[in-house]
């Protein structure tokens, strides 16, 4: 349960950050100041433009208006010596500067970054650009369509033999603002310990790319093992994965993965005896059996979504009604939980936006909590660790990984990648859903999700498997669980037990509504929190409301794995001020509405009577366009009238638009390769890009360029696995170590030796009692 027995303490409180950025990263910002951070904005002329995202509702533009909600701005002119001289005093009381200038731009060489660096090196400064800024791209155009055709999302969005379809919202933003609110942090974590800071040269599409829908990261244990960047746009597939059935009022999605859900699910059908047959309990004679899919459709069609919702919960299996967005807003759960709070966005303009992300200590973590000012300095708990010089900025941190299939793989991944001990518990019992196939096999979802991870057996269900998982909080700094909620409680791993063992533990928790409210215990998968929010039902061809495609990626969990990360970051920052630990509480489905909080802001602001401005698309020329050769699309996706022109100039039409220009365009772009075509308009200024698919990523020039992956080869797996390699650009942080993603317990003797200190006769005596556990491994094997 959660309690508010104690005052508020924001984890950022302490943290000062000048935010020189426009546009929609400013969301970066926002999710500092809401965990407690002192964000100002800053207003330079000739540096920082006027770039303000929509909606448009009146004089207000919606999403800016959120992400700066409540902070404070400070007015600065560099051309004149009193304000280089204020800017250098406030940038030597700063801990974080965010800025994003174009490359090669006048704004970028006024800011001069690198000579600010020079003159504050204990400074971490977030330079954010849509490509980067070392390499062929940089002085590329980017929009949201443009972002997720290069990130290769959208090559797997949408009705095979049509085009690609664009998801709602602007994915490709939001989620990256996460990644770089998460890595930037580690940077400032280590900071307080070295005294030194860096330079991050922070590119959106990558964030883009590994944290929406990653080619080659963790994927969901509906694909089987089969990675990401081997699959291909099937929606007719994707169908079977995840299905959504018809109704007696609209639509409800069924997740059918486990044999105890299939179970459930043939009690629940009244157990027919023509899926009696034991052969069902297997997730592929399932996918491939169109009767089920016909018997299952029959059984739904004359009940209502709030009816199959209940009897499928009561027999253990996973559904959603697909609801509208409004009809989710509406719901109990989010008015329980208090998610939304109306704000005056302007005078007189007041609508309801999140209030924060995450929770924590049982507060809503919002920038309208009161804090201290004091600022953080150094670090106490941390500055005392070992570090072997590795250059990674968790060096010296501990994590205790409970985390199963994709959120969790990646919260605990986030922390081995940047260099901690990260140690996952598990048991043979409860595998991991990403674990499949022989206790030996080893797949590249999994590969990816766990690499830098250590495994230990142990058997949390009895007394002594808990007694030894304490020991292993005694020497830890981060527990980290995405169980349904009560189970980590149930297991003697919630916060309130652990922080009576180890009072510094910081717990991280991540479950599909979050730990309270009506919904709580629902089963939830990505799918189903997609269904349950809307954002199903958003995802949809224009004027073809049964086109559910979004069953093409397992978001939120990537992101949502950054925002747990995140808010870990924040509780040992705190730490180092206070001397204690704390938890956090990530819902996938919040951090899924904080990604439409300006579509629905804007929407409760129309509701109310505001006048609501038509979206700047200023021609016809806009979308997505087929090129030479099969399944082959370009985007293009001018935004102003100089970009208009020049796409007309570049198709050999200059001078018209409107439907003659789409015309013009659609002739020029099919009798081109995506890739050319793409350069072509990217060269003239305008936003264009090839829709990639996922296996081109790591061919194509720009991820080379930014070291975006590398080749790994895993005794266990079948071939070399593609891995992602650098997560942070900057001078004092390395690529990723090579640990290879252990099997089951595959270190649990060496753990025990190292952490519980435990000898060999303690370690065998409690493999024979089933307390630990280790994998059997075939000697003939090559390690």
């Amino acid at each position: 349960m959660r309690t508010e027995t104690v005052a508020y303490d924001p984890p950022l409180a302490g943290v000062r950050i000048l935010d020189a950025s426009t546009g929609p990263m400013t969301a970066v910002g926002r999710l500092y100041a809401d965990l407690g951070a002192d964000v100002t904005v800053l207003r330079i002329p000739g540096v920082t433009v006027d770039d303000q995202v929509g909606p448009h509702v009146g004089s207000v533009h919606v999403q800016s208006a959120i992400n700066r909600h409540g902070l404070s701005s400070v007015d600065i002119d560099l051309s004149t010596a009193q304000g280089r001289k204020r800017f250098d005093a406030l940038a030597a009381d700063t801990d974080i500067v965010i800025e994003s200038t174009r490359p090669g731009s006048a704004a970028e060489a006024a800011l001069s970054v690198r000579t600010l660096r020079t003159r504050h090196p204990a400074l971490v400064i977030l330079s954010i650009s849509d490509f980067g800024r070392d390499n062929d791209c940089a002085h590329w155009q980017a929009t949201t369509p443009v972002l997720l055709a290069l990130s290769s999302e959208l090559s797997r969005s949408g009705v095979p033999g049509r085009a690609p379809l664009i998801p709602p919202g602007e994915l490709p933003y939001q989620v990256a603002a996460a990644q770089a609110a998460a890595t930037t942090l580690s940077v400032l974590l280590d900071r307080l310990r070295s005294g030194e800071g860096d330079l991050i040269d922070f590119a959106v599409l990558d964030g883009a790319m590994q944290t929406l829908d990653p080619p080659f990261g963790s994927a969901g244990s509906a694909s089987a093992g089969v990675a990401v960047s081997v699959q291909q746009r099937d929606w007719y597939a994707e169908q079977q994965r995840y299905p959504i059935f018809g109704c007696k009022d609209g639509h409800v999605r069924i997740c059918i993965l486990s044999k105890r859900q299939w179970r459930g699910m043939f009690a629940l059908m009244g157990s027919p005896q023509e899926f009696a047959d034991p052969s069902y309990d297997k997730l592929g004679k399932r996918f491939h059996s169109p009767h089920l899919q016909e018997a299952i459709e029959r059984f739904c069609a004359d009940k209502t979504r709030a009816e199959l919702e209940e009897r499928a919960q009561a027999h253990g299996v996973p559904a959603a009604a697909v609801l509208t967005l409004p009809e989710a807003l509406a719901a109990d759960h989010f008015t329980t939980r208090g998610f939304f709070r109306d704000v005056e966005l302007a005078p007189g303009v007041v609508a309801p936006i999140p209030a924060g992300v995450c929770e924590i200590d049982g507060h809503r973590a919002t920038a309208s909590r009161p804090g201290t000012s004091k600022r953080v300095v150094s670090a106490p708990v941390l500055g005392s660790r070992n570090r072997s010089g590795q250059g990674l900025p968790l060096e010296g941190l501990r994590v205790l990984d409970l985390g199963v299939i994709v959120v969790g793989a990646d919260t605990g991944r986030f922390f081995g990648d940047l260099g901690a001990d990260v140690v996952k518990i598990e048991h043979s019992a409860h595998p991991d859903g990403l674990r499949l196939g022989k206790p030996t096999a080893m797949t590249q979802p999994y590969a990816a999700g766990h690499r830098n991870k250590r495994s230990i057996g142990i058997d949390l269900r009895c007394a002594e498997g808990r007694a030894l998982a304490h020991r292993l909080v005694q020497c830890s700094d981060v527990v980290l669980n995405n169980f349904k909620p009560g189970v980590a409680a149930a297991l003697g791993m919630d916060h309130a037990t652990l922080r009576q063992i180890n009072p510094e533990v910081v717990v991280v928790d991540s479950s599909a509504f979050g730990p309270t409210g009506p919904w709580a215990a629902r089963l939830g998968y990505g799918p189903l929190v997609r269904a349950a929010v809307g954002f199903t039902n958003l995802w949809v061809y224009p004027g073809e409301p049964d086109t559910f495609c979004d069953t093409v990626t397992v978001y939120p969990d990537h992101v949502a794995a950054r925002i747990g990360s995140l808010a870990a970051l924040a509780l040992l920052i705190r730490r180092e001020r206070t001397g204690t630990g704390g938890a956090a509480s990530i819902s996938q489905a919040e951090v899924m509405l904080t990604h439409l909080a300006a579509d629905i802001a804007a929407d409760a602001l129309r509701r109310s009577g505001h006048v609501a401005r038509s979206p700047s698309v200023h021609d016809a020329a806009w979308g997505t366009y087929a090129a030479a050769g099969e399944d082959r699309w370009v985007v293009v996706t001018p935004r102003r009238d100089d970009e208009i022109a020049a796409l007309a100039a570049v198709v050999g039409a200059p001078g018209i638009s409107g439907s003659e220009l789409d015309d013009a365009v659609t002739t020029w772009v099919a009798e081109r390769s995506a890739t050319r075509a793409m350069s072509e308009l990217q060269a003239a200024g305008v936003p264009a890009a090839a829709v990639l698919h996922a296996d081109e990523l790591p061919g194509f020039g720009y991820y080379q360029q930014r070291r975006s992956f590398r080749e790994e080869l895993h005794p266990f797996g079948s071939a070399p696995f593609v891995m992602e390699n650098v997560q942070i650009h900057c001078a004092h942080v390395a690529d990723p170590p090579m640990r290879q993603a252990p099997l089951l317990g595959e270190q649990t003797a060496e753990i025990a030796a190292e952490l519980l200190g435990l000898g060999p006769a303690e370690i065998a005596a409690l493999h024979e009692r089933g307390v630990l556990e280790t994998p059997q491994i075939d000697a003939t094997v090559p390690r």
